[in-house]
């Protein structure tokens, strides 16, 4: 399975994990900046940066498109529903692409790297997951890391699951339709996450939860 490409051509059958090492080894030492807009804004856990978030980071699609293990919608890049926000970004401590990535990795919960989008422009690679799932998100990434002087750039590239998950098709509508359908509980731990987000991120979903539920701003 590819999981990174270069910028001209693909690498095929190529682990994310021996070609970060490479450019690492050849290269030096890696300024790579990590990109969020959601949780890992407010609670980065083990997330290994040098200083808090910054809202610094390229205006990219996200939407609360994506349902969580537990039910509550999180926030991930999607093109089609998606509204442009700022992102904030944060220097990772690790100036190797492998282990940053690697961080991010355990930070997210994730079974392996495929889920962590990355690019590196001056060596001209990129995740081919990433590509595949928002490929203009990468394209305005790329521009934004060489123009902020990083090496690299990070970021959490899980694509919505909401249709697998409800078996409905991704609205504005069946997402509070989702919701509504939660337990009391869960249904908490849904909104407080929703409320948690950056102010930058509006969304219409977040819209729509604000009227749906308003005693709870």
């Amino acid at each position: 399975m590819p999981i990174e490409i270069g910028f001209a051509h693909c690498k095929v059958g190529t682990s994310e994990a021996r070609i970060s090492e490479k450019t690492t080894a050849e290269d030096g030492k890696l300024r790579i900046s990590i990109l969020a807009w959601g949780s890992l804004v407010w609670d980065r856990k083990d997330l290994a940066i040098g200083a808090d978030f910054a809202p610094a980071g390229p205006w990219l699609p996200v939407e609360f498109c994506r349902v969580s293990r537990d039910g509550c919608l999180t926030l991930v890049i999607d093109e089609a529903f998606g509204a442009p926000c700022i992102t904030y970004s944060a220097l990772s401590t690790f100036d190797d692409l492998e282990a940053a990535i690697e961080n991010l990795r355990i930070r997210e919960g994730m079974p392996n790297r495929e889920g962590v989008g990355f690019v590196a422009p001056r060596h001209r690679r990129q995740s081919a997951t990433a590509l595949a799932r928002h490929p203009r998100a990468v394209k305005t990434i790329t521009e934004w890391t060489s123009a902020q002087g990083f090496d690299a750039a990070i970021w959490t590239a899980l694509a919505s699951n909401f249709e697998e998950k409800t078996h409905t098709s991704f609205s504005i509508e069946a997402a509070i339709r989702h919701l509504e359908a939660l337990d009391e509980e869960t249904l908490g731990s849904a909104l407080r996450y929703i409320r948690q987000a950056p102010a930058q991120v509006k969304t219409p979903v977040r819209d729509a939860v604000n009227i749906r539920w308003p005693s709870m701003q």
